[in-house]
This record gives C-alpha cells, structure tokens and sequence, in this order.
C-alpha cells in the first residue's frame, strides 16, 4: 500500500521506521535522512518543537533497525537493495592519493649544499662571540653558584636519608 493511501489515522500508528521503509521503497533509491525525516514529518504533521525532539530518536533508530544501510555523505538506502561486495565497496570508498615525482639523487644534495653556505667570517664571529661568553667572569660566577646549589641540594637529599633510615630503625623495633 503506498503512502498516498493510507489514511491520517494509519500514519499515526505507523512509527517513523515504518515510514521511513516505506518512502525509501516508493523512491526506490538512496536519500539524504534528512529529506527522509522531512517527509515524515510531513506526515505526521509534526511541530517544529517536536521535529526537535525527534529527530535524534530517528537517526538512533535508523542506525539500530538492520532493513537501513548508510551510504555516506547522510544518504540511507534499504539493505536489500545492496550486496554486501557493493555496500561495503561504496562506504569504505578511500580518496586516490596524490602520487609525488621522486626527485633525482643530485638534486637533493644541492639543496644540501645551500644549507651549509656559511662562510669562514661567519664561523669566526660564532667562535670569538663563544669565546667572549666564556671568558665573562659573571659566567663563572654563575657556575659557582650552580655548583653550591647542587651541593645544598645534595646534602639535604642525604640528612633525608638518614632520617629514614632511623625511622625505619625504630619501626623494626
């Protein structure tokens, strides 16, 4: 029985699944699910309110109901209407990659040698700018201070230890 001859009252009772079985077996063909809400909504003659409220529900069940397939990009067909080979081949569809030429050998290496473009003036103000640095007295200074820094550190570590060790002492007691 198609849609256009059932009455107000046969809609009501029918559930949206129902009716979404039988739209897609009128059209014969795949349809976006929100086309197929729409004409459900229609039928029933839904409010705005209420196509709020169930258009979740719908797409929950669709997912849920095993006669409805999705084919990506929102369309829904009927199962049957699909082999598994097609329906599998059509939902795991991959984008073709693009293929890269491979750059020769030579190539490469050139743009290799633009990096290492620096020159021996270059290289001379790296070293004496290093030199300067370490030369500074504020630089040794700051190491000294490094080094009784970690010396704190290191005797409070230990006077931590021991004071485990006569915790643990007088707990075995």
């Amino acid at each position: 029985m198609s849609l256009q001859q059932l009455t107000h009252d046969e809609i009501d009772h029918l559930s949206m699944i129902e009716l979404a079985a039988k739209i897609l077996k009128e059209e014969n063909k795949a349809m976006n699910y929100k086309v197929i809400f729409n004409k459900i909504a229609e039928l029933k003659e839904f409010t705005d309110e209420q196509k709020q409220n169930m258009m979740a529900q719908f797409y929950t069940d669709m997912n849920v109901d095993g006669r409805f397939l999705t084919l990506g990009s929102g369309m829904w067909g009927l199962k049957r209407w699909y082999p598994v080979d097609q329906a599998e081949e059509e939902i795991t569809e991959e984008p073709k990659k693009k293929t890269k030429k491979k750059k020769k050998k030579a190539a490469v290496v050139d743009d290799a040698d633009d990096d290492l473009d620096v020159t021996d003036d270059e290289i001379d103000d790296i070293v004496s700018d290093l030199g300067d640095d370490l030369e500074d007295e504020d630089f040794e200074d700051d190491l000294d201070e490094d080094l009784e820094d970690l010396e704190d550190e290191v005797d409070e570590f230990e006077a931590d230890e021991d004071l485990e060790d006569e915790v643990d002492d007088d707990n075995s007691r």
